[in-house]
């Protein structure tokens, strides 16, 4: 990707977002993924390749530090255990289901066993509301709901890791699944991941008050986001719980030291960044998606698509009815628009984009199929959130 790529693509996404200012019925990052699609049939365009490393220390560790960072404190201290709840074992519970269900309709079909099923199931599991939660805002005046939307995303993005690397590994043959190896190493990565955002987060955070300059300020805020995610990627625990617990940190800390109110030149840097960074990813995921995809295998996509909202649909009005906290605050129909909001998105196409680059060999069909599904839950999904939540 040159320069001249970059600039283009900042360029679009400018122009897309200052047209749809009110991003209500057409989310702007599904307007740039089929921009990116459209592109992919123009030459210029045909070396510009997205990595998963690109995603993983490039643009996912921005993202994730701008929604914790902008997470309101009363709903995390009020729905913490809920989060925790729905992004562990909500989470893995759907990716069996899931999992379960392509085997026995897909996998039948097109010669795919269980842990292959299981392995597009834990790259589909992650949900992305980057392009639902302004839209759920806006359409239900219910800052809560999506609050507890974006919450889940935050936190499964790193259970989403660890599962899919165990499942790789097995898909692989490199390693034996043991439920005990996968408990302690789920605990380690996990914990590790958060004990480091909880010492970056503290730290930088005091040194941020304590620099006298907005510049530095900022500056100091770009190392804690990054910082915080290679540290923890480096002595292998999770990046993305580092960088979303350091930035649940900082804002703990804002709170707490200016009386509430958020510094205007932080808030400004990081809403200033958020656009360029989706611009540039959403672009790109379209050109790569084109690349991989099967169009003879559609009918299995769709089908994957259809299966992995059922799985979360069951699996929330379980947790729905066992956790006091969602049946106290809200109602069943609720777990329908909740449901609908689980989009896949960038830890998706990162997590395939992985399995792409170091595990696959000759699984084409996999990857088709994967990339198929993610890229109807971003298109069908994002376009019918607002007119659905309108309903709710």
């Amino acid at each position: 990707m040159t320069t001249y790529h970059i600039i283009f693509f900042i360029l679009v996404g400018t122009i897309i977002f200052a047209i749809d200012q009110k991003r209500e019925y057409f989310p702007v990052p599904i307007i740039l993924l089929l921009v990116g699609v459209a592109l992919s049939y123009v030459p210029f365009f045909e070396q510009v390749l997205l990595t998963e490393k690109m995603i993983m220390h490039g643009f996912l560790p921005a993202l994730l530090f701008i929604s914790a960072y902008q997470l309101p404190l009363k709903d995390l201290k009020k729905y913490y255990g809920t989060f925790i709840a729905l992004s562990t074992i909500g989470m893995l519970l759907t990716a069996f289901l899931l999992a379960v269900l392509i085997y026995t309709t897909v996998g039948i079909s097109l010669s795919i066993g269980f842990v292959g099923a299981l392995l597009i199931a834990s790259i589909l599991t992650p949900t992305d509301p980057v392009s639902t939660v302004n839209i759920l805002k806006t359409s239900t005046k219910r800052d809560e709901l999506a609050d507890v939307v974006e919450g889940e995303s935050l936190l499964n993005d790193g259970t989403s890791i660890v599962l899919f690397t165990v499942v790789a590994g097995i898909f692989s043959n490199q390693k034996s699944f043991h439920i005990g190896s996968f408990i302690s190493e789920f605990l380690w990565v996990s914990i590790g991941g958060v004990l480091v955002g909880l010492i970056f987060g503290y730290i930088l955070s005091k040194v941020i008050f304590w620099l006298n300059h907005r510049e530095y300020q900022v500056m100091v805020s770009i190392v804690l986001a990054y910082g915080s995610f290679l540290v923890a990627e480096h002595i292998g625990v999770s990046g993305v719980l580092a960088t979303v617990t350091s930035g649940l940190i900082l804002s703990y800390e804002i709170d707490i030291t200016s009386q509430k109110r958020r510094p205007d030149y932080l808030n400004g840097f990081w809403e200033n960044i958020n656009p360029i960074v989706l611009s540039i990813l959403f672009i790109v995921m379209g050109l790569e998606a084109t690349d991989l995809l099967k169009i003879s295998d559609f009918w299995a996509m769709f089908v994957i698509f259809i299966l992995s909202l059922l799985a979360r649909e069951a699996i929330l009005l379980i947790m729905f009815k066992l956790l006091p906290n969602l049946h106290n605050h809200f109602k069943t129909k609720d777990v329908h628009l909740m449901t609908w909001c689980g989009i896949k998105g960038t830890m998706s196409i990162a997590l395939l984009l992985m399995f792409k680059d170091q595990y696959s060999g000759h699984e084409d069909s996999i990857i088709s199929l994967t990339i198929g599904a993610i890229m109807l839950s971003m298109v069908i999904q994002s376009l019918t959130i607002y007119p659905l939540s309108k309903r709710n």
